[in-house]
């Protein structure tokens, strides 16, 4: 049961890794299950400590990743129509033009949603940048949280 537990747990670290830069998979999350996977074997043991402190910072950097863009791209003076295009673009960009689509699409979304609401070029690409900045903020958020947690996993394996 353990060697399953293990593998599982390996598994959910790999896909949490992947979810920090594909916007659909929630990263942070199924790192977390990865440590807790591992924790249920009868061989590693993590801390009640432990264990709650990654929770608690799970659902920190989730709940951020979904305020940070947003954030950002208000930040650069964007509009909400510049949020939801900034979603939209993410969406679109991940499934017609993997992998660069993510990078650019929330920036082309944002762009083209704040140009929609009639907003000059100028404070549109602004506002576009700000949620270019936000989408990068939020991932390398989650890519240090998942990196974290698969080094606690591996370092546990190894010791």
């Amino acid at each position: 049961m353990d060697i399953l537990l293990i593998v599982l747990g390996a598994l959910f670290i790999i896909s949490g890794v992947l979810g920090c830069v594909l916007p659909i998979i929630p990263g942070p999350p199924l790192s977390y299950i990865g440590l807790l996977l591992l924790h249920f074997t009868e061989r590693y043991q993590f801390s009640s400590k432990f264990l709650i402190i990654w929770a608690i910072i799970t659902v920190v950097v989730y709940a951020l990743d979904y305020l940070i863009p947003a954030w950002g791209t208000k930040k650069f003076g964007g509009s909400k129509r510049g949020v939801w295009g900034s979603i939209i673009g993410l969406v679109i960009g991940m499934f017609f033009f993997p992998p660069f689509g993510i990078i650019i699409g929330p920036f082309i979304g944002a762009v083209v949603g704040e140009l929609t609401v009639g907003k000059d070029s100028g404070a549109a690409l602004k506002s576009g940048f700000g949620s270019f900045m936000g989408f990068l903020a939020g991932t390398l958020l989650k890519l240090i949280a998942s990196g974290m947690m698969t080094w606690y996993f591996v370092k546990e394996m190894i010791v």
